[in-house]
């Protein structure tokens, strides 16, 4: 998907960079580098990027980085719409498909009879009897994407690659609409051709992912098929001593029955094709059937363990210029903790590090057990919006009140859709154990959409315990859960929880409410207090820090404005942020109903 030049994902780059910027013309400079800081003399205003063609430059002699826009986004993990997973897929045309001989001819020369080649439809491009075209449908039948490959290709030789997908069609698995026997393991391959021999020696279920060992795209389209089998087999490819699609199947579906054909089993072939071709269909078949479960073993070598720069690992912004200098951003899987006296605005706090998390693309999962779900997204779309699109009105009681206009709404929605879910409080809990519920459900917002940001508003309503010592029993188990789905999922969770009753304005890690646990399990903890005389000044606090131990210092915590036109709260004297919201959509895909299939 081709990517169109928009100014505000520049502003969002800055934004997620939390950098202070000025603009000058059509030139948007940064105080700092983003890649060498400025040097060791901290020279200023040495970086730009043109907001009309995206070149970017630093003119310090020793970096100068240059580039296009999309290259610096990349170099910093900024995601951009044409990386974005949540985008509107074209359907496929659908009509009937035709074998072709050279297909059936191709397959044959694979171990792979014309029957199977006819029942899955497999044929080739019209007038490119070299191009083998492999149909993926659903299991209620409808096509739903193509793959091509190039029968002719010699590498170093061909123009062009390989294997290619129709272009904003949806990843699903190939084989779905035959693999349906789900009181039989789902065998699930690398490549098609393994599917399809599979298929030729009689095995259950054959799928195989659309894209490659490490193309997990298809996981949000199709947990709930997957999820229907209770045992799954993989029969990827042997490389370098590894089966692939082992580890990332084991981490989407860690909650089933996970075997994986044994190494020895593959006669030291590549795949399930190879296997076929030299040893024939018993080979393959007992292969399948000999397939182990997949143990987890606590224990790992020191030696074998990477050594990891941890100023270079992977990290979300919060959008507060200062914090995010304090913490470097929030760490993947960390659990951090929030804590403020009761309506003094950590929820506030907390929606407005989410609306940075949506600028920076990182799906996000919410918990909010005190607020409906539409008075969160009142709150939320709010704060994306700012104070220039708030509308004041009047309420019957003749007080003040701030919307946005209807227009203004279905905007923000469309920026974030696909981006952002939240916990249904009204479903009835299956077990009649909210906190179980939840962390199943938190499990299944990673697996099924790629959740990365987790935020829980807040403990006590999440625990739904009463009061007594089953309640620090209950949050020590809680927070271990937390902390080891953070640390298997390497994704952030940021819990909100209530101070105890303190008469001191300043709170500090300790005056959490409840077990001593809280602090000690958690990875960062966070205060923020509203200031007694000013209603607008907050003051956000770093109390706890274990990555790298920078706090905040005590008499100089970090300065919020709240805003209650926007509910916004931003860094004092920082500039408001700016979410790329405002783009136009009329850059989305729409459905091509008169479009032709290439076969």
């Amino acid at each position: 998907m081709a990517y169109e030049l928009k100014q505000a994902d520049i502003y969002s780059f800055a934004s997620f960079l939390a950098a202070e910027t000025k603009q000058k013309g059509n030139e948007l400079f940064f105080k700092y580098c983003p890649y060498c800081g400025g040097g060791h003399s901290k020279d200023k205003d040495t970086f730009s990027i043109n907001l009309e063609t995206g070149a970017f430059k630093c003119f310090r002699s020793s970096c100068g980085k240059q580039g296009h826009f999309v290259q610096a986004a990349r170099d910093f993990g900024f995601k951009l719409d044409f990386d974005k997973s949540s985008i509107v897929y074209k359907p496929m045309p659908q009509k009937q498909i035709q074998t072709t001989s050279p297909a059936v001819e191709y397959l044959k020369s694979r171990g792979i009879t014309e029957n199977i080649c006819r029942k899955y439809k497999i044929t080739t491009a019209e007038n490119k009897p070299s191009i083998l075209v492999i149909p993926f449908y659903d299991t209620n039948g409808t096509l739903i994407m193509a793959k091509y490959r190039n029968t002719k290709f010699i590498k170093g030789q061909s123009s062009g690659g390989k294997e290619w997908c129709t272009k904003e069609t949806k990843p699903i698995l190939f084989g779905m609409q035959y693999a349906q026997n789900y009181e039989k393991p789902l065998v699930i391959t690398e490549g098609q051709m393994d599917a399809l021999a599979l298929a030729e020696c009689g095995v259950d279920n054959p799928v195989s992912v659309p894209t490659g060992a490490k193309g997990f795209t298809w996981v949000e389209h199709c947990y709930d098929y997957v999820d229907k089998f209770t045992e799954i087999i993989i029969f990827g490819d042997c490389e370098n001593g590894e089966i692939t699609l082992l580890k990332e199947m084991t981490s989407h579906f860690a909650h089933k029955i996970i075997k994986c054909v044994r190494q020895a089993d593959y006669l030291m072939e590549k795949d399930a094709n190879d296997i076929l071709q030299k040893y024939g269909k018993d080979a393959v078949k007992q292969a399948v059937e000999k397939a182990e479960q997949v143990q987890t073993c606590r224990l790992k070598e020191l030696a074998d363990v990477k050594s990891v720069d941890i100023y270079s690992m992977e990290r979300l912004f919060t959008g507060f210029p200062t914090l995010d200098k304090v913490l470097g951003g929030l760490y993947y899987g960390q659990v951090i903790v929030l804590t403020g006296k009761n309506g003094n605005g950590k929820s506030t706090v907390m929606s407005q590090i989410i609306a940075s998390a949506i600028s920076q693309r990182v799906k996000i999962m919410v918990y909010s057990g005190e607020l409906p779900d539409y008075h969160f997204k009142r709150w939320l779309d709010l704060q994306i919006a700012g104070d220039d699109y708030a509308v004041a009105k009047t309420t019957s009681t003749g007080g003040t009140a701030y919307s946005l206009s209807t227009k203004d709404v279905e905007q923000i929605s469309n920026y974030y859709k696909g981006t952002i879910w939240i916990y249904d409080n009204t479903a009835v809990s299956d077990t009649g154990n909210e906190c179980d519920e939840l962390v199943k459900t938190i499990e299944l917002s990673i697996k099924k959409f790629g959740v990365r940001f987790v935020c829980l508003d807040n403990l006590m309503t999440a625990l739904d315990v009463p009061l007594g010592e089953d309640l620090y029993r209950a949050q020590s188990s809680f927070l271990k859960r937390l902390k080891q789905v953070a640390q298997k999922y390497d994704v952030v969770i940021l819990l909100v929880a209530h101070p105890r009753k303190s008469s001191h304005q300043q709170l500090e890690k300790d005056d959490i409410a409840g077990s001593g646990d809280i602090t000690n399990r958690v990875d960062v903890v966070l205060t923020y207090t509203r200031d007694e005389t000013k209603d607008e000044l907050g003051y956000l606090a770093v109390k706890k820090n274990r990555l790298t131990g920078f706090l905040t210092k005590s008499d100089s915590p970090i300065e919020l404005i709240y805003s209650p036109k926007s509910k916004r709260i931003i860094e004092n004297g920082a500039k408001p942020p700016r979410y790329s919201w405002l783009k136009p959509y009329n850059d989305r895909v729409t459905p091509d109903e008169n479009g032709d299939l290439p076969f």
